[in-house]
């Protein structure tokens, strides 16, 4: 398997970003860390080894981002404009340095062909991955989101002040009255998945929300809910994303999102 490591100063955020890139060829893959994690999480928690037949057979490069949610949603001792202010700087870090980035290399790598990322995550990945796709819908093909929450309700309570609003999926998608951008929204393929076992209590409640959401918008999206057994941790996740990419894969050789 191809891997390389990248390092840049990013300068929406002031600091220093990090990602790794595994593969050679395929669609690119955006891969958001869970809760407080970092760009090497996900090969270290298994989650590259659990997609290596997709990525070693050229379909899919995967992109693993850098986070900071420990500067935005899980500083406790912050205020929460700053707090929101920070995550806001962070995905205009995603959106115009790291993105257009990673798009260029993945480009290269399939012969100048640009296909739009898919966006995935697990628990808090799964989060922001999805709040991304629904905010920025033209930079996507679609999103996979594991046990993940839609709204900032853990985080800032039932504040919505500001931008806390447009951070919390489950308040700003019911609204969404704006033809072009439903259209957007429709277009996209869109997996959501969330166990009944043990620490997905939050998460279930929220993705069936989602669920309602979305058919109320008339949102197309595949939600799967996995049994009782089915935990929040990673080797359900690993399973989880085996399936979720096996299927996604075979309708892009069907129906490819550029």
């Amino acid at each position: 398997m191809d891997v390389s490591y990248h390092k840049a100063h990013a300068r929406n955020l002031g600091r220093d970003m990090e990602y790794k890139r595994y593969g050679h060829a395929g669609r690119p893959v955006v891969v958001f860390p869970t809760s407080q994690g970092r760009f090497y999480q996900f090969e270290d928690s298994g989650g590259v080894a659990a997609l290596a037949e997709f990525v070693d057979t050229g379909r899919i490069q995967l992109f693993t981002l850098d986070g900071i949610d420990s500067e935005s949603f899980f500083d406790k001792h912050g205020d929460p404009v700053s707090r929101i202010a920070r995550h806001e700087a962070y995905f205009r870090y995603v959106r115009e340095e790291a993105l257009p980035e990673l798009q260029a290399v993945a480009a290269k790598a399939n012969g100048g062909r640009a296909l739009k990322p898919l966006f995935c995550g697990c628990s808090m990945g799964g989060y922001h991955s999805s709040n991304f796709v629904f905010r920025f819908p033209e930079l996507a093909s679609g999103v996979i989101s594991l046990s993940g929450v839609y709204s900032t309700r853990d985080f800032f309570g039932r504040t919505l002040e500001g931008s806390i609003f447009y951070n919390s999926p489950l308040d700003y998608l019911p609204g969404i009255v704006d033809q072009k951008l439903l259209g957007r929204l429709r277009a996209l393929r869109l997996i959501f998945c969330c166990g009944q076992g043990a620490w997905e209590e939050r998460m279930l409640v929220e993705t069936r929300e989602l669920e309602q959401v979305l058919r109320e918008k008339s949102i197309a999206a595949w939600v799967n809910y996995w049994g009782g057994d089915v935990s929040h941790d990673w080797p359900w996740w690993h399973k989880q994303l085996v399936y979720f990419f096996g299927r996604w894969l075979d309708d892009d050789l069907m129906h490819r999102i550029d």
